[in-house]
């Protein structure tokens, strides 16, 4: 079955407090988002990879792809208004069968068997997220200001790639833009299309402030 996996990297980067948008930043001598696309071609070289950045950053990164002999074959989709319209840009380059993944270009160690099994359970499933557990200690803030322990376990930590049918995620897309959707998996969800939970892997972290910067050099 045909597999695409649609890589989403439109951040400006600024809890990073630099200049250079966090998926450009060096991770041990290579921008972040060339590890990102690495780590999906190493698990299918056959599986087609979409980029989708902002029009002003994509010379920025085809000069980097020089820069770095980075010659793994990819298409580059426009970004967009939100994360919404990005994806639904990205959509636009799939075919109309196969297995589709949505993936945030910052989350460069996602592992082989996450990937694996999250197309793999998506064949049947059609919408596939993978999860961690929470370990620490939940509360909820209430409306007059007091604050509740939850338990954590009714609870999970969301990660990606989100996976679907690409027929799945495309009718999904054809709907209006709501704030509600946060993710891939909100906007199946709309639909009254309930999602399967795997289990992620605990490294596959997103690359947000500085400190995970550090964490991301201890990993590799």
């Amino acid at each position: 079955m045909k597999k695409y996996v649609i890589v989403v990297a439109g951040g400006k980067g600024l809890r990073m407090g630099g200049d250079i948008p966090k998926q450009f930043i060096p991770l041990k001598g290579k921008p972040v988002l060339m590890r990102t696309l690495e780590a999906f071609y190493a698990y299918d070289p056959q599986m087609e990879l979409i980029l989708v950045l902002p029009v002003d950053q994509q010379a920025y990164w085809k000069s980097l792809c020089e820069k770095y002999a980075f010659t793994l074959p990819h298409r580059i989709a426009d970004g967009g208004e939100t994360r919404f319209h990005s994806v639904r840009n990205g959509l636009a380059l799939v075919g109309e069968d196969g297995l589709v993944g949505v993936h945030d270009g910052v989350r460069p160690f996602v592992s082989p068997e996450v990937i694996g099994h999250c197309y793999e359970q998506a064949v049947s499933a059609q919408a596939v997220v993978p999860v961690i557990d929470v370990v620490e200690t939940v509360r909820r803030i209430e409306e007059n200001g007091s604050t509740t322990t939850v338990p954590r376990d009714r609870y999970k930590l969301v990660q990606t790639p989100q996976v679907f049918t690409v027929s799945l995620l495309k009718h999904a897309y054809h709907q209006e833009y709501k704030p509600a959707f946060t993710d891939d998996a909100s906007v199946v969800e709309a639909l009254g299309i309930q999602v399967t939970l795997v289990k992620g892997n605990r490294e596959n972290i997103k690359l947000t402030t500085p400190f995970d910067l550090c964490v991301a050099e201890a990993l590799l």
